[in-house]
């Protein structure tokens, strides 16, 4: 009877450390409530230099300012990732790669990236000019926040547009950084 009950508590340690690490794997890859991504996304026409222009703040990309991030469509279907910034601390640049997949349907702004395999985090593209000049990217959360720019600065009426829209979204406004591109 003892076996058995040493067993089963077993065997119940191992599913539950099993969907522990599934949920770790994939409890990244979702959307944040109320937050939709782009839908008729053109992979093709988002591929190439994007430069930070505002985030969140997080230990990645602390410190950094000139960040830019470039995009490239593989045969495969996944896109490369090459995030650049110079880190002002220690007077260097820093560059990490990733690869990116789609969450779902690929005309939709929603994939998932990972700098770690196999942990993946959500790339959510929420707002996407007309002309792609400008995205408003989050990650599953609303700690993740980011406005991207085909030029290293934008005007004051998309600085203005940005913020109001992610505070109606429930983003912290307050904690925007605003990211210097001048060694660009």
């Amino acid at each position: 009877m003892l076996n058995s009950t040493v067993y089963a508590a077993g065997r119940i340690a191992a599913v539950t450390l099993m969907l522990a690490c599934l949920q770790l794997l994939t409890g990244c890859t979702g959307l944040p409530d109320g937050i939709a991504p782009v839908s008729d996304f053109e992979a093709d026409a988002y591929m190439g230099r994007w430069y930070e222009i505002a985030r969140l703040d997080h230990s990645f990309e602390r410190g950094q300012s000139n960040i830019t991030a470039d995009y490239a469509l593989q045969d495969d279907g996944t896109v490369s990732v090459l995030n650049r910034g110079f880190d002002d601390a220690e007077d260097e640049w820093r560059q990490a790669s990733a690869v990116a997949r789609f969450a779902g349907a690929a005309d939709v702004g929603h994939l998932e990236v990972s700098f770690f395999q196999p942990i993946y985090a959500s790339y959510v593209i929420f707002a996407l000019a007309g002309d792609g000049s400008y995205a408003y990217v989050t990650g599953h959360k609303r700690d993740y926040l980011w406005l991207l720019a085909r030029s290293p600065r934008v005007g004051e009426d998309v600085k203005r547009d940005f913020v109001q829209r992610v505070s109606d979204l429930g983003f912290d406004t307050r904690e925007l950084i605003w990211v210097d591109q001048d060694k660009n």
